[in-house]
C-alpha cells in the first residue's frame, strides 16, 4: 500500500507534504514523456523523414492532451476540495462521475481525430512524402484515446487523495511495455551480435506506424491498472461499494465549470502550437525535426515544475477545502520557490549540454547541430515558464482559473505567433525566429501570472 501522510498537518514544514506529492509526479511525468521519447529516439534511428511524419501531429496530440487535462483538472479539483472538508463519500461519487466522463470524452475524441487524420498532414503543408505516414500514425494514436484520457483521468484523482506514487509506478511498466513493443514492431528483422554471437531478431518493420501501436498499448496498459487502483482502494478514493455508477449532472456541471478555463488555456496554446508547427513545417524537413528533437529535450529538463504544479494544486484545493487559506498561501509561496530554483539550476544544464541532448535522438549532425542552438535560447526562460506553470497549478487548486487562459491567448496569440511570424519575414534566421518568439512567449506569461499571484484574490476561493 503506498504511503500516506496528512498533508495539511501544520507541525510539518510546507517542503515535505511538497516533496511528498511532487517527486512521484515529476518521476511519473517523466515517465509518460519517455513514450513519446522512445519513439522519437527509435523513429529517429529510421530517418530524419520517419521522424518528421510524427512531428506533424504533434501539435495536434498535445490539443487532444489538453483537452484531457482540463476534463481531468474540473474533477480533480472538487475531489481534492471534498477530501480537504473529510467528505469522503461525495470525493468518491465524484470520482465514479470522473471516470464515466473520460470514457465518454476520449470515444468522442478519438472518433473525431480518427476522420480528420487523413486531412491534416495537408493541412499543416507536410511534404508529401511524409503525408502517409503522418496519417497512419495520428490515426493509430487516437483509436486509444478512451485510454489516455482515462489515464489522465485516474492520474489526478489519485494525485489530489494524496497517492501520488501509484501512478509512477504503472507508468514506470508503461515505458518498459512501450520501449521492447518499439525494439519489434517498428525495425524490420535483423542480426545482432550478442555476447559475441549472432542473434537473429525478428521485427515487423512497421516504422512510425509500429511505434503508435507499441504507444496505445502501452498506455491501456498503465489506463487499466490505475481504474483498478480506485476500484480496490488503498486512498480515500476507493470505488468499490458505491454502487452502480449514474449520470450525475449537478457534478459534470461543476466539474465542467472549473475545468472549462483550462481546457480554453489548452485549447488557445496547443491551437497555436498548430499553426507554429505550420510555420516550422513550411521551413523544409530538416528545421522541422530538428524542431522536434529540441522540443523532445526541452521537457526532459522542465518536467519537475509539473510535479511542483500538481502539488500545488492538490496543497491549496485541500487547504481551501478545510477552510485555512493562510496554510494554503504557505503552500503555494513554497511551491513557487522550489520549483523557480530548480528550474533555474536545470536552464544552466540545458545551455550548457543543449546539443548533446538533441544528438541522443538523431544521427544527423545537420540536425543535432540546429536543435542544440535553438534550444539554448529556451533554456534561458526556464525559470520562467516553471513560475507561470507552478502559479497557474495554486490558482486551479483554488478555483480561479481564467488568468490561465488569459496568459494563454496574450502569450500564445498576441506574442509568440506575431513575433514569429515577422521574425521569419524579415530576417534570415529560420528557426531561431520561432524559439525567440516561444521565450518572449514565457516572459509574458510569467509577468500575467505572477500580477494575479501576488493580489491573493485566489486565497478566497
Amino acid at each position: 500500500m503506498p504511503q500516506t501522510i496528512d498533508l495539511l498537518a501544520e507541525d510539518r514544514h510546507p517542503l515535505k507534504a511538497i516533496w511528498f506529492l511532487a517527486w512521484p509526479t515529476l518521476i511519473e511525468q517523466l515517465l509518460l514523456t519517455c513514450v513519446q521519447y522512445a519513439d522519437t529516439a527509435m523513429v529517429g534511428a529510421v530517418g530524419p523523414a520517419s521522424t518528421a511524419a510524427i512531428a506533424v501531429s504533434a501539435s495536434t496530440t498535445w490539443l487532444i492532451n489538453g483537452l484531457f487535462t482540463g476534463l481531468a483538472t474540473g474533477f480533480a479539483v472538487l475531489v481534492g476540495r471534498a477530501i480537504g472538508a473529510a467528505e469522503l463519500e461525495r470525493a468518491r461519487r465524484i470520482a465514479v462521475q470522473a471516470l464515466l466522463a473520460a470514457v465518454c470524452g476520449g470515444g468522442l475524441l478519438s472518433l473525431l481525430v480518427m476522420f480528420i487524420a487523413r486531412y491534416l498532414p495537408g493541412w499543416m503543408g507536410a511534404e508529401p512524402a511524409i503525408r502517409a505516414d503522418a496519417t497512419a500514425y495520428l490515426t493509430i494514436i487516437a483509436a486509444g484515446y478512451v485510454f489516455n484520457c482515462t489515464l489522465v483521468v485516474c492520474s489526478n484523482l489519485l494525485r489530489c487523495a494524496g497517492d501520488s506514487r501509484t501512478p509512477m509506478f504503472f507508468n514506470l511498466l508503461t515505458n518498459i511495455i512501450n520501449v521492447i513493443l518499439n525494439f519489434f514492431l517498428i525495425f524490420r528483422p535483423r542480426d545482432r551480435v550478442l555476447f559475441g554471437r549472432t542473434v537473429h531478431l525478428w521485427g515487423a518493420g512497421q516504422g512510425v506506424s509500429g511505434a503508435a501501436v507499441a504507444s496505445v498499448i502501452a498506455v491501456a496498459f498503465s489506463a487499466v491498472m490505475l481504474v483498478i487502483r480506485l476500484w480496490r482502494g488503498g486512498t480515500a478514493l476507493r470505488l468499490r461499494g458505491t454502487g452502480r455508477p449514474r449520470h450525475e449532472g449537478a457534478v459534470w456541471s461543476s466539474a465542467f465549470h472549473y475545468g472549462l478555463p483550462v481546457t480554453l488555456e489548452r485549447i488557445t496554446i496547443s491551437g497555436g502550437q498548430i499553426v507554429l508547427t505550420a510555420l516550422v513545417t513550411g521551413l523544409g524537413t530538416t528545421a522541422l525535426a530538428a524542431h522536434q528533437y529540441a522540443v523532445t529535450a526541452e521537457a526532459m529538463v522542465y518536467l519537475p515544475m509539473f510535479g511542483f504544479s500538481s502539488a500545488a494544486t492538490t496543497l491549496v484545493a485541500q487547504s481551501l477545502g478545510a477552510r485555512n487559506p493562510r496554510l494554503a498561501r504557505r503552500f503555494g509561496d513554497w511551491c513557487l520557490g522550489g520549483g523557480v530554483v530548480m528550474m533555474t539550476v536545470l536552464g544552466g544544464l540545458l545551455f550548457a549540454f543543449a546539443p548533446q541532448l538533441v544528438g541522443l535522438f538523431t544521427r544527423s549532425r545537420e540536425v543535432a547541430a540546429l536543435g542544440g542552438s535553438v534550444l539554448r535560447v529556451q533554456a534561458c526562460a526556464e525559470p520562467l515558464f516553471a513560475a507561470s506553470t507552478i502559479i497557474f497549478g495554486a490558482l486551479r487548486g483554488s478555483r480561479d482559473n481564467r488568468f490561465a487562459a488569459i496568459a494563454g491567448v496574450v502569450g500564445m496569440w498576441l506574442v509568440r505567433l506575431p513575433l514569429a511570424w515577422i521574425l521569419l519575414r524579415t530576417t534570415r534566421l529560420g528557426l531561431y525566429c520561432v524559439w525567440i518568439a516561444m521565450a518572449s512567449d514565457m516572459v509574458a506569461r510569467a509577468a500575467i501570472a505572477m500580477i494575479r499571484y501576488r493580489q491573493y484574490r485566489w486565497l478566497n476561493g
